[in-house]
């Protein structure tokens, strides 16, 4: 193909159109009218010699084609974006951006407060949507520029994702206070509970799908023991509320442990078995690696996430 004879903003309406799979919504998504870019649409399927969409029902639907230049295109433009852009090219005060962050329950308690008193002194413009992550659609959803952010423990990403170290977060155990086994044999907040009787308990588990990880189980098999599940729930702050009324015992990081320690609602105990601290990670897709948006986003939430680093060796240590 000749570019010199080809409008390479037509571009910009062939990925928005790949995202949204609608002439209506592509059009806001660019800022075009539905007219405008259904004649994009018709000069680009003159000069890629494709019908790039069929219509299914309201939709759109995109053929094999034009699913083959989706990931390339799309972060074709954002190094293109992020080129051309220079710091004096973004302005929080006057942003008006959208974000879709994705992480667990502990992130909208730890971090959406922090972050949304910081946005309103210096981004009162800037939208904040906070969703659960669930590992394969969060992925799904950074590829497909539904979300802006994520955070997810440190394990293999893909090639197209870019990411930093946010901090580590040791899990430990905890049990409402005045438990009656643990009150009986004297273990207080930040005591161990003793194998045998961390076996005989029953517990609640953190698991978002249903099914949860199993690195404390082996590391139980390991040793001979197990321990009985008699509930799973798909927040940490579901488990503490759970074990807050109840004899379940449960898991959940240590940051929010200290948190409902101090107002009383739960003791604290370190893990019976080293398994290891997560160290979590925030994700993003290499397209928006050097959009000066993004990248202030990540520094505000880098510099927020800081004070809640516990390090690599923080293995159940109970703080006050």
């Amino acid at each position: 193909m000749d570019l010199r004879a080809f409008d390479l903003n037509l571009l910009r309406v062939l990925d928005a159109l790949l995202r949204e799979g609608s002439t209506v919504k592509a059009g806001e998504r660019i800022g075009l009218s539905q007219p405008a870019v259904s004649a994009a649409l018709s000069r680009l399927r003159a000069a890629l010699g494709d019908e790039l969409f069929v219509r299914e029902g309201q939709g759109l639907v995109a053929t094999g084609y034009a699913l083959s230049l989706a990931g390339e295109l799309s972060e074709a433009l954002g190094k293109i974006e992020g080129i051309l852009a220079g710091p004096e090219d973004f302005d929080p005060s006057r942003a008006t951006q959208r974000y879709v962050i994705s992480g667990s329950d502990f992130f909208s308690e730890l971090l959406m407060p922090a972050l949304m008193k910081r946005l309103q002194h210096e981004a009162p413009g800037v939208v904040i949507h906070m969703v659960d992550t669930v590992f394969e659609s969060t992925l799904e959803g950074l590829r497909s520029d539904h979300v802006d952010l994520a955070f997810l423990p440190n394990i293999d990403f893909p090639t197209w994702c870019d990411w930093e170290p946010c901090f580590w977060s040791p899990v430990i155990n905890i049990a409402r206070v005045g438990h009656p086994r643990l009150a009986r044999l004297g273990i207080g907040d930040g005591d161990a509970i003793p194998l045998d009787l961390y076996c005989d308990l029953s517990h609640v588990h953190f698991a978002p799908t249903g099914v949860y990880p199993q690195d404390l189980d082996a590391a139980l098999a390991g040793v001979g023991r197990s321990r009985h599940i008699a509930a799973t729930l798909p927040t940490f702050n579901a488990v503490a509320q759970l074990v807050a009324g109840s004899d379940i015992i449960g898991v959940i990081p240590s940051q929010m442990a200290r948190v409902r320690a101090r107002a009383g609602l739960v003791t604290r105990h370190p893990q019976v078995i080293d398994i290891g601290t997560n160290e979590l990670r925030m994700l993003w897709h290499r397209r928006m690696t050097t959009n000066p948006a993004h990248r202030w986003l990540r520094g505000v939430v880098r510099e927020l996430l800081a004070d809640l680093d516990e390090g690599p060796d923080g293995r159940g240590i109970v703080e006050t």
